[in-house]
């Protein structure tokens, strides 16, 4: 047993110190290729970038990207060899030339960085076919990468006609690497690296083969469409335009492009309505938030609060505040202010609107058109003390784990900002319901609403809690602010100009002050509003959508459900 043991140790030993030789001989041919990138020979340093092509060194993508930006210099050595060297900041007087590959300064014997002058280095200076070469080059190195969003890259670039016309002869090693990225071979490969690489080759492969080979170009066209890619259809499009301009298409190879554009096509429309559903459902998230306030403030108590908007922008403005007491940036990333951000927003909206009650709307009541013209101008002063604090336009950054999103199939993306925003709809649906139906708020809200006269009587203070009824429906709105950032822009108009119309009509078309018919109006018109858009525009799908609920309200007058509350007495 301890002979087997020994055997096994000298046979590891063996292995790992056979890898260390392959690599200490690979190091020095591959210095030998990059010394060649400072040849003073336009030639050889095309040729050097090729070579640089069949080595797998991680350092390699970087280094074609100091070679554009001429940070690589020939340095004489103490040992009078010439070496290629990095120097990022040749302007400074101390000088510390770095490995090219890992980018550790280079030291002398007693383990000192060398100090060089400017004098003792000689600049590298591509000429621009070289760096195109090199940008190319950088998408083969991309293929090899262990992050998957880099290889990502590579595998896209590796199919632009631009790389693979620059690639020219090295097409055939993209080849080799996007069909072992394709068929699973490389250590970690998901479903969409594997598609994405198979495209790509696919794309390598026909502009290889020209019309002129028959059947095997046709093939090729073929399997381009069974990808339903946007981007083979771009390429087809452009590829059977070109042939019809250069020639008389044969008709069969027509048939086939046209078949091959046909599927896509198909594919992308379908994608596109579900994409367009799911903006929708985003978009009406947040309108049902909006809507929710204006349910409790317009259609439990009677009041029309046109600042209702701005309330919303103070939830933003407020989250954007709270971003920067946390130095959130993309570069230095604090995600927990976005958790912060959310009580915060209610906070501060409900707090606004809490004063707004207590200050003008209490003496309002009863009085529609009064409250109206007086909620208008309060939101219009609330709209310029936030543009004179904030100017007129401002950037909220998401968070960290609100960027990208789920590709569910190919092509069908869910941003994780958009999920999020639904996932807090339907928490703030599910605490709404709760509060105004199993506590003892709620049902001192609802009384109040009812019947005062009565709630006052079995002793509900009535003006304290149309305060804190008011102040509730306003943190709603904040939330509504608060979601949107993920999605939108800020502005201190953004209430008043995208928002407050639809809120009403959410409202009015669910059934003024029920909560059910809010959540059914809000999806509708956000998805309505998202499927027609892409085909009729912005402006024009406003007005269609504000003809189909003026004709919806002349059948159902009372909305999808009848109201209750005040409201229904009138």
């Amino acid at each position: 047993m301890s002979r087997l043991y020994l055997g096994l140790t000298f046979i590891l030993l063996f292995l790992t110190f056979n890898q260390k030789v392959k690599a200490e001989e690979l190091y020095p041919e591959l210095q030998e290729v990059l010394l060649r990138l400072g040849s003073k020979k336009t030639s050889e340093r095309k040729t050097a970038i090729m070579d640089l092509a069949n080595y797998q060194h991680p350092g390699l993508e970087e280094l074609m990207e100091s070679f554009k930006r001429r940070q690589l210099y020939i340095w004489v050595g103490p040992e009078d060899k010439p070496r290629l060297v990095l120097c990022e900041n040749i302007k400074n007087d101390q000088i510390y030339p770095k490995d090219p590959l890992t980018k550790e300064k280079i030291k002398n014997v007693g383990g000192k960085p060398f100090q060089v002058s400017g004098t003792t280095l000689r600049q590298v200076r591509p000429a621009r076919v070289e760096r195109g070469l090199a940008e190319n080059i950088k998408s083969l190195f991309k293929l090899s990468s262990s992050n998957p969003e880099i290889q990502l890259s590579g595998i896209k670039k590796c199919g632009e006609a631009k790389t693979i016309k620059g690639l020219g002869a090295l097409s055939d090693l993209a080849l080799e690497q996007l069909d072992r990225i394709a068929l699973g071979k490389s250590d970690g490969s998901s479903n969409k690296l594997r598609r994405l690489a198979y495209e790509s080759a696919l794309l390598i492969r026909i502009t290889q083969t020209p019309v002129s080979t028959g059947e095997a170009h046709t093939q090729l066209v073929a399997e381009l469409g069974n990808t339903k890619s946007q981007r083979s259809l771009k390429f087809l499009e452009k590829s059977i335009d070109k042939l019809n301009k250069g020639q008389a298409l044969d008709e069969e190879v027509s048939r086939i492009y046209q078949a091959a554009i046909a599927k896509i096509n198909t594919y992308q429309n379908f994608i596109s309505l579900f994409n367009n559903l799911f903006q929708g459902i985003s978009l009406g998230s947040v309108l049902i938030l909006m809507a929710l306030g204006l349910a409790i403030t317009f259609g439990l108590m009677g009041v029309i609060n046109m600042a209702h908007g701005e309330l919303m922008m103070i939830g933003a403005y407020t989250t954007y505040v709270i971003q920067q007491v946390f130095h959130h940036s993309p570069e230095t990333p604090n995600d927990i202010y976005f958790l912060c951000a959310l009580p915060a927003s209610f906070l501060m909206a409900a707090t606004v609107g809490f004063l707004m009650e207590f200050f003008v709307i209490r003496h309002l009541y009863k009085r529609p058109l009064e409250s109206l013209l007086a909620t208008w101008g309060i939101g219009l002063i609330l709209i310029q003390i936030v543009r004179l604090r904030f100017g007129d336009n401002i950037g909220v950054n998401a968070p960290s784990w609100g960027r990208g999103g789920v590709e569910v199939i190919q092509d069908l993306i869910f941003p994780y900002g958009r999920c999020f925003i639904i996932v807090i709809c339907i928490l703030s649906v599910t605490g709404i319901y709760y509060l105004m139906s199993q506590t003892q708020i709620g049902l001192m809200m609802r009384a109040t609403m009812q019947n005062r006269e009565m709630a006052s009587g079995l002793g509900v203070n009535t003006s304290f809690i149309d305060r804190c009824t008011f102040a509730f429906g306003s943190g709603i709105a904040g939330v509504a602010g608060y979601a949107w950032t993920l999605i939108g822009g800020v502005t201190p108009n953004m209430g008043q100009t995208n928002f407050i119309v639809d809120s009403f009509l959410v409202v009015v078309t669910g059934g003024v002050g029920e909560i059910v018919g809010v959540i059914c109006a809000g999806i509708g018109i956000g998805s309505l509003t998202k499927t027609i858009e892409p085909t009729i525009g912005t402006i024009w799908a406003k007005i269609l959508l504000l003809i189909a609920v003026v004709v919806f309200i002349q059948f159902k007058p009372s909305g999808l459900f009848a109201p209750k509350g005040r409201l229904a007495d009138d």
